[in-house]
């Protein structure tokens, strides 16, 4: 097997350039750096291992190689590596979560739990010295402590308890070293230790309670790490005061085999005061005993706490982890040693004390940065410097392969993605980066401040070409240059946007602001530049979440005043969240938007009609951003493709667009939200932006995959049937088919005698009976944007107007108009929680008076005549059931019929089931 055969390194020896899926993740820059970086190998392969988000990254530092170990769609949330560094165990937390033992020579997964702590995830992991154990803690309100053999196939812990809340969030957890049946693990303010003796029992030995100062007449400080000391008579605890507890064990440990009934007792013996600052890393080797502190310091003890060396540099921030180098004992030598174990000799002051340390190590520090340290001559040699905060800017060179990423943190890289090599850097200490974007001529980087502020920067060396400006009352959130370079737009928090304009000054270039303008009263969701196709005339619009497209002129606006040509309000009920100019793939030209209802639309640029409603992406949340894919240059002029992320995910579509699902592809990218992305000028590379995950990521494009996905799926109408309930043969497509052929009857008269005229298509006005009656309730708007988006079809081609619909083409407005996750209780309920009060009986219910005037007046208003005719019918009080048909339309009639069979108070409840009729589902 992969496994049997494996040897260390062997993970980048794999031809990874063939792939069947249409994107595949390439590189991840940034970690998690509030978990361990481990030391894989050391010496002329220098290879770590850590954490990116949802992904564990194996990164050979002198090759500049990564191999990712994907299979989490959570946040990773803790992981351990065993002694020989050869297994690697990682679990998250979110729904569903899991927990993976992974083989880090192979990269296969070689055990997944899928059920250890499905709802809570897990918060603390560690792996036994002799790798067959692992003990994981929940992350639960009442966390649960399990012990698993997980090279057995069972779902089911070997043992397991539960915690009391008392005891603390226990976040730390490790095993002692030379017996697999021990471990402790501690919170801030408590320690237990644990004892499992046999199948499905686990002791907590004992507990230590909050050592105050009066314990030892000392501030003992909160506890950060614990372990047991190599003696096996005592444990240890590093605390925030500086100072080690020393914990001593009643009896000795013995064997596995030889463990009596009962668990031995603990105590705390002394406190031990090691320095000044806070300790933040603890841990065991061979017969010493390491630390790490807030202030970068590496310190070596021996069994007695005395100190041995001290390894410091000023650069050195808080440790977050140290990993030492190791000899692996492998029988083929297939991974030679690069490192011996500590040789250490001490005496007392009349003797000189001598240290001969081989093993070198990682630091990582909570900063995001990582150093090498060579022991032998304590050289510390920076090896990685991350964001420390939120990436929430990415953008990439037009013409050039760089991508420019920006933090919260103030940090601005720039990388070459082709050779994956770091270029240029700068650090912003005033405030945090929100956007990027470079202008098309690739000669500036535009950056948009968490302050407000806007800087204008050369785009190699990131320096300023001009004073910032701060016209911005809040966070830039969008930034955009114009297709000429000449203007620079920027939408803020506050809803407002702000022009810049290049002008000449003394005969050299330089920027200077325009106009500002509070355009929307919601967030805005997008800003765009263009032309206008016959004129070449410049184009600027931006799009809130209040719903309105606004236009400006910019050739109009002069300075402090922004000139508005249009606004239209593009959406009815959904909220549009992203907008793009569609390419000119018919004679008429098009602006995409997405909604919050999974739908994209097609409206004309010039009259701003809706001539297309189409399904989008259905990928767990709606589209958050998008843009068309740059093509290459070898690519099918008229094949286009969109590119997309949801919250969490990155994806691509085929376009046009049609509603076909199987034409679009999404992978999780960011599982705690993805904040940007970018393309490549040449369309072969994505990078999508990790937000507070502090990572972003370079996704290979693979087109031909994807074509070939959208081919396997079916052509024409095939994939059409395959959203309806039942298919092509089941009932729902057998009813429509009955409803669509009654159209016809109804349409040339149910009672004639003369000969059918049999047809495939019924008249457009008939297009909402059918959809009512296959039960999709469309309001007025959709009912005619429904009607133009088939009447104007070919408009644009024929210059005429379509005046009936066949049943395929029914299918497909269907499919593309009806809410996209079906009707939702909860989509009523919330409607009543906006407009209903609490009754007695604590229910929000809206007043039946306010009922019938709210259909009346708001909305889509109803007349009275209408109000009463839907009432009797829905009440089944129709003149068929023992009414005139005078008494339809009689007001008076609906007054006492309301009174009659509609409660004075309604609720959700009662109007889905008692007036609308429908099912409730449980």
């Amino acid at each position: 097997s992969l496994v049997w055969a494996a040897r260390p390194g062997m993970l980048f020896w794999k031809n990874r350039d063939s792939s069947l899926h249409p994107l595949n993740l390439s590189w991840v820059f940034g970690y998690n750096s509030s978990l361990a970086v481990h030391s894989l190998m050391d010496g002329e392969d220098r290879v770590l291992l850590y954490v990116s988000s949802h992904i564990v990254v194996i990164h050979d530092i002198l090759g500049n190689k990564q191999y990712h170990l994907q299979g989490h769609t959570n946040v990773i949330s803790c992981l351990c590596v065993s002694e020989d560094k050869r297994w690697v165990a990682t679990a998250d937390r979110g729904p569903d979560a899991l927990i993976i033992v992974w083989d880090s020579y192979s990269g296969v997964p070689v055990r997944t739990i899928f059920e250890g702590h499905p709802e809570d995830g897990v918060c603390a992991i560690a792996i036994s010295q002799d790798a067959k154990y692992l003990v994981t803690v929940s992350a639960g309100t009442v966390q649960k402590v399990c012990v698993w053999r997980w090279t057995l196939p069972t779902e089911k812990p070997m043992c397991s308890t539960e915690l009391k809340p008392e005891f603390g969030r226990q976040d730390y957890v490790i095993f002692n070293s030379q017996n697999p049946h021990e471990f402790v693990s501690n919170s801030k303010t408590q320690v237990i230790f644990y004892l499992w003796v046999r199948q499905s029992q686990l002791w907590d030995e004992n507990t230590a309670w909050l050592l105050s100062p009066q314990t030892f007449k000392c501030l003992v400080g909160r506890f950060n790490q614990s372990v047991f000391h190599f003696n096996n008579t005592q444990a240890l605890t590093s605390t925030s005061a500086g100072k080690l507890v020393v914990w001593d064990m009643d009896n000795p440990r013995t064997l596995p085999e030889e463990l009596p009934a009962k668990p031995h007792g603990v105590t705390a013996t002394k406190v031990v005061s090691m320095q000044e600052e806070s300790l933040t890393v603890l841990q065991v080797l061979e017969s010493c005993v390491v630390t790490g502190d807030v202030k970068g310091q590496v310190k070596l003890y021996d069994g007695h706490l005395r100190l041995l060396t001290i390894y410091s540099h000023d650069e050195v921030g808080r440790i977050q982890s140290i990993s030492f180098s190791t000899i692996l004992r492998d029988p083929l030598n297939a991974f030679p040693a690069s490192s011996q174990p500590f040789l250490t000799s001490w005496s007392d002051s009349s003797n000189s004390v001598s240290l001969t340390l081989n093993r070198n190590f990682i630091l990582s520090t909570s900063d995001a940065t990582m150093f090498h340290v060579a022991t032998d001559s304590t050289n510390f040699e920076r090896i990685m410097k991350e964001a420390k905060k939120a990436v929430n800017a990415i953008a990439c060179h037009p013409q050039e392969p760089l991508v420019a990423a920006g933090s919260h943190c103030g940090l601005l890289k720039v990388w070459d993605y082709k050779e994956t090599q770091y270029l240029v850097s700068r650090i912003f200490t005033e405030a945090g980066i929100q956007c990027l974007s470079y202008d098309p001529e690739g000669y500036l980087l535009a950056a948009g401040f968490t302050d407000g502020s806007v800087y204008i920067l050369d785009a190699i060396s990131l320096q300023s070409i001009c004073d910032k400006f701060q016209f911005s009352q809040g966070p830039v959130t969008h930034i955009s240059f114009s297709h000429d370079s000449k203007y620079l737009a920027t939408a803020d928090e506050n809803h407002s946007v702000t022009v810049y304009k290049r002008v000449l000054q003394n005969g050299s270039r330089c920027w200077e602001h325009l106009a500002g303008l509070d355009s929307h009263y919601k967030p805005i969701r997008s800003i765009l530049f263009g032309v206008h196709s016959d004129t070449n005339e410049l184009r600027f619009l931006s799009l809130g979440e209040d719903r309105q497209l606004v236009e400006y002129d910019l050739n109009s606006s002069i300075k402090d005043h922004l000139v508005v040509t249009h606004r239209d309000r593009l959406e009815q009920a959904a909220v549009p969240l992203c907008l793009a100019w569609y390419p000119q793939l018919s004679t008429e030209s098009f602006l995409l938007t997405a909604n919050n209802c999974y739908k994209m639309k097609l409206y004309n640029t010039t009259t701003k009609m809706c001539r297309k409603t189409l399904l989008g992406p259905t990928y767990g949340s709606p589209l958050e951003k998008i843009q068309i894919l740059p093509r290459t240059s070898s690519a099918d002029p008229q094949q286009h493709y969109l590119v997309y992320i949801t919250k969490d995910k990155v994806g691509l579509q085929i376009l046009p667009v049609d509603g076909n699902p199987h034409k679009s592809s999404a992978f999780i990218c960011h599982p705690d939200g993805a904040s940007d992305f970018a393309t490549s000028h040449d369309g072969r590379y994505i990078f999508t932006a990790g937000g507070k995950e502090r990572t972003f990521m370079k996704w290979k494009v693979n087109l031909p995959a994807l074509d070939a996905a959208a081919f396997l799926g079916g052509e024409d109408l095939i994939p059409f049937y395959n959203l309806l309930d039942g298919g092509k043969e089941g009932k729902f497509f057998r009813e429509l088919e009955d409803y669509f052929y009654y159209v016809q009857l109804c349409s040339q008269g149910i009672d004639t005698m003369e000969n059918r005229q049999v047809s495939t298509h019924i008249p457009l006005e008939e297009i909402p009976s059918v959809m009512r009656a296959i039960g999709f309730y469309p309001s007025e708007e959709e009912i005619e944007e429904m009607i133009n988006e088939v009447k104007f079809s070919k408009y644009a081609d024929t210059g005429e107007q379509v005046t009936k619909i066949n049943l395929g083409d029914f299918l497909k407005l269907y499919i593309n108009h009806r809410p996209a996750l079906g009707l939702s209780m909860k989509t009523i309920q919330r409607a009543f929680q906006v407009l209903g009060y609490d009754n007695e009986k604590g229910d929000k219910v809206i007043d039946t008076g306010d009922f019938l005037s709210l259909l009346q007046c708001r909305g889509e208003q109803m007349t009275e005549d209408e109000l009463a005719e839907c009432l009797t019918t829905l009440l089944g009080r129709r003149h068929g059931e023992g009414g005139s048909e005078a008494d339809t339309c009689d007001p008076t009639g609906a007054a006492a019929l309301t009174e009659e069979e509609i409660p004075a108070e309604i609720t959700a409840e009662v109007f889905v089931a008692d007036i609308l009729g429908l099912p409730i589902a449980k």
